[in-house]
């Protein structure tokens, strides 16, 4: 006899688009949430990931929510949502308890005591703390412990990184939001979300990025021995395409919109006579092949060494070898993952959404990515969650939802 179901919801609250995606559970640790229903609507209240104009916002969320809760059936009333822009920051802390209890065993309350330690860090007023990420831990000198759970020692030590926001950057977030009658369960930078959509546990062991193309910023994370080492937002997306072509092709930017989703490519040779035909509205347009590419091409390559640029800093420009993952609506354009491993030299491939099952033919796209692993939070990671001391933020306690984590992976991972 099945259980009760439970919904899970996760909203991408993105620079062009706001998506909803709807989970289903009843209550099996090893098995994926279903795809209960998904929905999406363009944003206009948003400029690179910041809020701009609330109302805006508040009217996307509700048609995208509306449009999921009728696939569903389901009323959302909570959700795990994504934090987006460059106001976003990651940083490395450390933190240190000493062991309590008679027999000195480190229990999850000590896994969480050591990392409140570690999110004790010095913030200008106007920033809070979103989540905190356990990297490794020592045990009385021991290095490199993944899982200190039911050791024994007396001086428990963590290596942290730690995300932060700007405070009324989250404030207008979470106003829009509850705009809408929905409780926030969490808040997630998008790469982060997307990582537990697409990359395989051989990947976040043996080193990898999540490289998230949105409309308006690009995410990324980089993930190695398991856990998260680094994250970082360029204020570059695939609108910057959009207005790049309405500009060479001079022409409107809904025609350089069009071209660009149904036409876009990248690095593919092209006769130099070769054109394109589209009808937008009741006019005709007709592109050359070969000014589309260059002009695509100029704005990637800037786009790569800003990439591979903060690959560098963390030491990791072509030494990740369990390679690039491209999400996000720009990750759709043609040719974009063989270009992508010329500039990074580095193993890329797209990543969709797989192994779910309900209606999961509408989120397996890598534009749904994040969304999908937004929900996937608000299942695995939402019972774990707690409020990091200082600045009203949260921490993640990842030794919580291991077990249930590495369940997952191994049922629809690779």
């Amino acid at each position: 006899m099945s259980s009760q179901l439970q919904y899970f919801v996760g909203i991408d609250i993105g620079t062009t688009t706001v998506r909803c995606v709807i989970g289903s559970s009843n209550g099996e640790d090893d098995a994926a949430p279903t795809i209960a229903g998904s929905g999406s609507a363009p944003n206009l209240g948003m400029r690179k990931g910041a809020i701009v104009n609330i109302p805006d916002v508040v009217a996307s969320i509700d048609a995208a929510v509306d449009q999921a809760e009728r696939t569903s059936g389901h009323k959302v009333q909570s959700a795990t949502v994504n934090v987006n822009g460059t106001h976003v920051v990651g940083l490395n802390s450390k933190g240190v308890v000493a062991v309590s209890g008679g027999n000195r065993e480190i229990t999850r309350e000590e896994l969480t005591r050591v990392l409140d330690a570690a999110a004790v860090v010095q913030l200008p007023t106007n920033r809070e703390i979103i989540q905190v990420f356990a990297k490794n831990y020592r045990l009385d000198g021991q290095e490199n412990i993944k899982d200190p759970l039911g050791m024994t020692g007396v001086r428990l030590e963590v290596d942290a990184h730690v995300i932060t926001a700007s405070t009324p950057s989250l404030r207008n977030l979470q106003k829009s939001v509850e705009g809408v009658g929905i409780h926030i369960n969490d808040r997630v930078l998008p790469s982060v979300a997307a990582a537990q959509a697409v990359l395989t546990r051989q990947q976040r062991e043996n080193g990898a990025a999540i490289v998230d193309l949105g409309g308006g910023t690009t995410n990324i994370a980089i993930f190695e021995e398991g856990e998260l080492q680094h994250v970082f937002v360029i204020p570059v997306g695939s609108i910057n395409i959009t207005n790049d072509l309405a500009i060479g092709l001079r022409t409107d930017l809904d025609v350089a919109e069009k071209v660009k989703t149904a036409h876009g490519f990248i690095g593919k040779p092209v006769s130099s006579t070769k054109t394109i035909k589209l009808k937008v509205g009741r006019k005709d347009h007709i592109v050359k092949a070969e000014n589309l590419e260059f002009i695509i091409r100029a704005r990637l390559e800037e786009l790569f060494e800003l990439i591979d640029e903060e690959f560098g800093k963390v030491h990791r420009s072509g030494k990740l070898p369990g390679g690039v993952v491209l999400v996000g609506g720009g990750a759709k354009l043609d040719g974009l993952d063989d270009f992508a491993k010329e500039k990074l030299r580095l193993p890329v491939r797209i990543g969709t959404p797989t192994g779910f099952s309900g209606v999961a033919d509408n989120v397996s796209t890598p534009e749904f990515t994040t969304a999908v692993g937004l929900m996937l939070h608000d299942s695995i990671m939402g019972a774990t969650a707690h409020h990091a001391s200082g600045g009203g933020g949260h921490a993640i306690d990842l030794g919580g939802a291991k077990d249930t984590l590495e369940k997952i992976f191994k049922r629809f991972k690779p």
